[in-house]
């Protein structure tokens, strides 16, 4: 069972900046894929990045379109937690962003989900 906790959500211009913070729990923490998802009122969840790399030495990140260049995806696997640099925010970021973790590495099937952290971006 790996626990996922959430922070660093909040208020914030346009143009402003945020750091969400994902803590895991697990010994292999280092092997999972991680993921940072986001779902805006009346839209499906979407994928914003993931690191993957079962290898626990080398991870390849990925984003989605809309914020290549603008959010940075991060771990620190001694600390057990995964970020995410949000820079040049923008209204349309506004959503519940979520975490989650692939144990498998590979990013295809994420089992665990944090429990979200609100973003609200102000124009």
């Amino acid at each position: 069972q790996v626990q996922l906790v959430e922070s660093g959500g909040g208020l914030v211009q346009a143009g402003g900046s945020l750091r969400l913070s994902c803590a895991a729990s697990g010994r292999t923490f280092s092997r999972y894929a991680m993921g940072w998802f986001r779902q805006a009122p009346g839209k499906e969840r979407e994928f914003v990045a993931t690191l993957t790399g079962s290898s626990g030495i080398t991870y390849y990140a990925s984003y989605v379109d809309s914020v290549k260049g603008r959010f940075t995806i991060s771990r620190d696997n001694a600390k057990n937690t995964v970020y995410l640099q949000m820079n040049s925010l923008k209204p349309e970021d506004t959503a519940v962003y979520y975490c989650a973790a692939d144990i498998g590495g590979r990013g295809r099937k994420y089992d665990y989900w944090g429990q979200g952290t609100q973003v609200t971006v102000s124009s």
